[in-house]
């Protein structure tokens, strides 16, 4: 008999730690952004088995309030376990094979983000592109369609990177008469932006939970129509990515409620909560909040002489970009509002960065106390970040 082998505890990883500990945040950049407390109580209730009766009842709700805060009939409606990206590659990884023409507009840093994730899976990706601040127009869009014969298109309704939100009239119309699939990115409007998935034509829809719904990350929404469900049940092998394979999933979230994976129970409990908290409220009141407080802010960065870097028409009502005054430092002042008031606010991305700074004002963060707290921080201490950048200027 070999004697066991006797081993010691190396205990060069351990470490002797306090309980977490974390500062209060006020989150007014492009997301996360604060959950609304309800939702954190949600959360923080005891689990229950992802099979349990009273889980599967649950999960209709969530699934049944998705398709109101869309405005969808769409049967497979479901919330990813996963952040917003999961939900974004979940769209693409059921409905591409290899050798489609993948359409994407890109007006921004997601946008680029599609096109990747397309390649990925095999797609030809074309792409059709405008300035950072700007939309595109339907006559841009019917050309592109018209000469490159896409199975899909894929754009972002409300670009985070930018703070321009898409018109979407007309769009689906055009996709239906080329005989494509229409795939958009509302990670930054559900909740907070008029959405008309269904009357705008939209076959695939993602989103996330952490913005316009209250609710820390940790889910991405999906939803995918009745034109994009014969794509998927035609493909020629299986979805390459298991975990987002939408056909098994849908026999967890479908009513044979067949295993698939551990399903996050508290983030859906949180969920749940935060749908409700959007239905209590209803579609049009959030979606006119959200504008108000927009409006709000808008008006008092200009009043400071501060520049908006997207015209009025285009501006996300949840996500602002204003541009950093010359000479100042934007990531530096950033940083104070940090370190000295607890508010975090974005810095730009891609062909924005150094450029404009992105003001979040999204689910129960979008209030107007929030509003004229930062614009009276921007009045008073934004001065003197100027004063130290015409100094440097002046010693130069």
């Amino acid at each position: 008999m070999v004697p066991p082998v006797q081993h010691s505890v190396d205990s060069t990883h351990r470490l002797s730690l306090d309980p977490i500990a974390t500062p209060e945040r006020l989150l007014l950049g492009p997301g996360p952004s604060n959950a609304h407390p309800t939702v954190l109580q949600a959360l923080s209730r005891s689990p229950i088995g992802h099979l349990d009766p009273l889980y599967i009842e649950l999960m209709g709700e969530v699934q049944e309030l998705l398709r109101y805060a869309w405005q969808t009939d769409n049967r497979l409606t479901i919330p990813m376990s996963g952040t917003g990206s999961a939900a974004m590659e979940a769209t693409l990884a059921n409905t591409v094979e290899p050798g489609d023409t993948v359409l994407v507009a890109v007006k921004g840093y997601f946008g680029l983000r599609l096109a990747d994730m397309a390649g990925r899976y095999g797609a030809r990706v074309v792409t059709i592109e405008c300035p950072w601040g700007e939309a595109f127009s339907l006559n841009q869009i019917e050309e592109a369609l018209a000469s490159h014969k896409p199975t899909i298109l894929a754009m972002v309704h409300a670009e985070t990177s930018t703070g321009v939100c898409q018109p979407m009239e007309g769009i689906g119309d055009l996709c239906r008469q080329h005989d494509c699939l229409l795939l958009l990115d509302t990670v930054t409007s559900l909740g907070g932006v008029p959405l008309f998935l269904d009357d705008w034509k939209v076959d695939l829809a993602y989103s996330c939970s952490q913005k316009g719904l209250s609710c820390p990350p940790g889910l991405g929404p999906f939803t995918m129509g009745p034109r994009a469900e014969v794509k998927l049940a035609a493909r020629s092998g299986k979805v390459p990515n298991w975990y987002l394979d939408v056909s098994l999933l849908n026999q967890y979230w479908g009513s044979d409620r067949v295993y698939h994976h551990t399903a996050p129970v508290n983030m859906n409990f949180g969920m749940r909560e935060a749908l409700r908290l959007l239905a209590d409220e209803g579609l049009e009141n959030a979606w006119a909040r959200h504008r108000s407080n927009a409006e709000r802010l808008w008006a008092g960065l200009e009043r400071l002489g501060l520049e908006l870097h997207v015209r009025e028409d285009l501006r996300l009502p949840t996500l602002t970009t204003v541009r950093i005054p010359e000479g100042v430092d934007g990531k530096a002042f950033s940083r104070h509002l940090l370190d000295r008031h607890g508010i975090e606010v974005g810095g730009g991305l891609g062909a924005l960065a150094g450029k404009v700074w992105r003001i979040g004002l999204m689910g129960y963060n979008s209030r107007p106390e929030n509003v004229d707290l930062l614009l009276n921080l921007i009045e008073t201490e934004l001065p003197a970040f100027r004063s130290a950048a015409a100094a440097m200027a002046a010693v130069a």
